[in-house]
């Protein structure tokens, strides 16, 4: 009868940590859609009709990009002080007002100031925010709520570009921003309305609350993480050299995936459709970290992902267009992974508390990598067209050697006993 009990106790708490994730992935899925990928849909018609070229749209939104890594670092400082409920509400707000004042646009100055306010909504409401909530709710055992999010995320593109063409055809463009706008307040919003408040400020969570071994963090992993493993400040720089490098690839390949293969060979149908299995291939990633990785050390996987875009490009230079399915698979695949290590390395490293600040100060340069990546890219593109795919897989090579620089797991555990993670 007892164990009857403790069992029912547990599907439970599992059914309502589920819950949870599906409460805030959805969030991001509609995060997402309706920032990063708004514009490849969206651009053309707002140009047209605000009166300003292409270029400018994207401009607005690289601007918008950039400023989101301003207000990270103080978004993270709130969800470690109140938790992430309330800052993911206000994200549900910022971004229905930004996608409003997108919509009433009549010209190049609202049309900045309104993707500014997207981009304000972005800094306080996208990966970062949402891993922190979980981080805060369930300690350093949050690794595989932070996974089961990026799952959701992963179908942003999926769902989001339709999604847009089939409220800019029957609306308008005005009508998609403001399509967008209202799921925020009626989906989104309530969504996180429903996650847990977080225990008080400092209280961080027990990682193994009566939970069964095969729902509890690998052995070595969740042990050695906390506020006194030993990676310092030069660990601290190094994995934000990693992300912001390893994002500059990933934002210029959304930005110029159909175009970059073409200029490998492929035909414009063939690009297209190639383009279309990175999203897929990223779930896949993502999924691995469930199984057969889940006990996995999470910076080995993190070193691993990194070279997914180099393998993808080596496929594909040197195999030519018909390698191009493969490339698709690599590529996706490494970022997928990699999404995941921007939430569970950091936790590994540097442990729960003061987690949310911390992935501010770590994702503002990844902000600013995101934005200037398409304009850089399509540069390389034009000058050394297919070849530009050799510089971001030397940038991939150097995330690598940077990973390889981080303390090994049994360095961090043998010297956590004197020194403390950097709180910036």
């Amino acid at each position: 009868m007892l164990a009857r009990t403790g069992a029912v106790t547990r599907a439970g708490r599992g059914m309502h940590r589920a819950a949870v994730v599906t409460a805030i992935g959805t969030g991001q899925l509609l995060a997402w859609g309706c920032s990063f990928y708004l514009p490849a849909v969206l651009a053309e018609p707002l140009a047209r009709d605000v009166g300003v070229d292409v270029p400018t749209v994207f401009l607005a939104f690289s601007l918008a990009m950039g400023g989101s890594a301003l207000v990270g670092p103080a978004s993270g400082r709130a969800i470690d002080r109140w938790g992430g409920r309330p800052v993911l509400i206000a994200s549900n707000l910022m971004f229905a007002a930004g996608l409003a004042a997108l919509a009433l646009a009549g010209g190049p100055v609202s049309m900045f100031v309104a993707w500014a306010a997207i981009g304000v909504a972005m800094g306080v409401g996208l990966y970062e925010a949402a891993f922190a909530t979980v981080v805060r709710l369930y300690g350093t055992a949050a690794k595989d709520a932070i996974t089961g999010i990026t799952l959701f995320g992963g179908f942003a593109s999926t769902v989001g570009w339709p999604l847009s063409a089939w409220m800019e055809a029957r609306w308008g463009w005005r009508g998609a921003c403001a399509g967008w706008a209202l799921l925020h307040l009626a989906v989104a919003l309530p969504l996180n309305a429903a996650v847990p408040r977080a225990r008080p400020e400092g209280v961080v969570p027990d990682p193994h609350p009566a939970a069964p071994a095969s729902e509890r963090e690998p052995a070595g992993v969740a042990d050695r993480a906390g506020p006194t493993v030993a990676a310092g400040r030069a660990t601290f720089a190094l994995l934000a050299f990693v992300f912001a490098s390893t994002w500059f690839v990933t934002t210029a390949f959304a930005a110029h995936g159909p175009r970059m293969l073409q200029m490998a060979g492929t035909t414009a149908a063939v690009a297209v459709a190639v383009g279309a299995l990175v999203g897929p291939a990223q779930v896949l990633g993502r999924l691995t970290q469930f199984w057969p990785l889940r006990r996995a050390d999470p910076l080995k996987v993190a070193q691993a992902a990194t070279l997914g875009h180099p393998a993808a490009v080596l496929v594909l230079l040197l195999g030519g267009p018909a390698f191009a399915p493969l490339f698709a698979l690599l590529h996706g695949a490494g970022g997928g992974l990699m999404t995941i290590s921007r939430g569970a390395l950091p936790l590994a490293l540097f442990g729960a508390v003061g987690y949310g600040a911390r992935q501010g100060w770590l994702m503002a340069p990844t902000r600013i990598a995101q934005a200037v990546a398409p304009y850089v890219f399509g540069l390389m593109l034009e000058r050394w067209g297919a070849g530009a795919l050799w510089g971001t897989t030397a940038l991939s090579v150097l995330a690598w050697l940077a990973l390889r620089a981080v303390p090994s797991a049994s360095a961090r555990t043998s010297t956590s006993s004197t020194s403390s993670a950097p709180r910036p």
